[in-house]
């Protein structure tokens, strides 16, 4: 199987918060969902309405569970990218990826400068990730998330809302911040897309925003 390679961005960082250590986030991943990783899984995978054939960006990828997922949906037909700011969550995605049998192309990437061209994909995936970047950053992502998408394109964002009382290991290790999602729809709106649908993803704090590109 042939391995995608992805154009770095030399001489560019990112003002986000670049988590490392990817042992650990997947353990953390588990202990939220309960052992419930697949279903949340899936349901991302529907609420991003992917489609066989669609070729899909997992902008802030992790450890690339949730792009491999995306390439069995989109199928021998689609094309799915990953890229993530932590080197080592990119040699953990690449590894994972290998041991599925999936051709998902991993790099490690900043979301201020996605290094892909402009109307590449169909569709792009953000869970979990944007409540690390600080509000410009935030903007800034979102206007290079609607340069690479196709017109009509969709966007999906999973993120924490108000955040819930935690206790416990999870609440010790993995101190989550939240967004406020009001503000995440007008940004949205700001920056071209429109909002489709959003509401609960329907695990703990979880709240999404469908949208799509003009």
């Amino acid at each position: 199987m042939g391995v995608t390679k992805i154009p770095q961005t030399p001489g560019h960082a990112t003002t986000g918060r670049v988590l490392h250590s990817a042992g650990l986030y997947d353990f953390l991943a588990f202990l939220f969902t309960r052992g419930r990783e697949r279903p949340l899984r899936e349901r991302m995978i529907q609420l991003a309405c992917l489609d066989p054939g669609d070729t899909v960006l997992d902008v802030g990828c992790g450890t690339g569970t949730l792009a491999i997922a995306a390439k069995k949906r989109v199928g021998a037909a689609g094309a799915v990218f990953g890229i993530d700011a932590s080197p080592a969550m990119v040699a953990k995605a690449i590894r994972k990826s290998a041991r599925a049998g999936a051709d998902v192309a991993f790099t490690k990437a900043f979301v201020e400068a996605l290094p892909f061209p402009d109307a590449r994909f169909d569709a792009v995936l953000s869970t979990m990730m944007l409540h690390h970047l600080p509000r410009q950053v935030r903007h800034q992502c979102t206007a290079e998330i609607r340069r690479v998408l196709k017109p009509r394109g969709r966007l999906l964002v999973v993120d924490f809302g108000r955040p819930q009382r935690r206790h416990g290991i999870l609440a010790h290790f993995h101190r989550h911040g939240h967004v406020d999602f009001a503000d995440v729809g007008a940004m949205l709106t700001d920056a071209g897309f429109t909002v489709n649908e959003d509401g609960p993803v329907g695990f703990s704090s979880l709240q999404f925003v469908r949208a799509s590109a003009p």
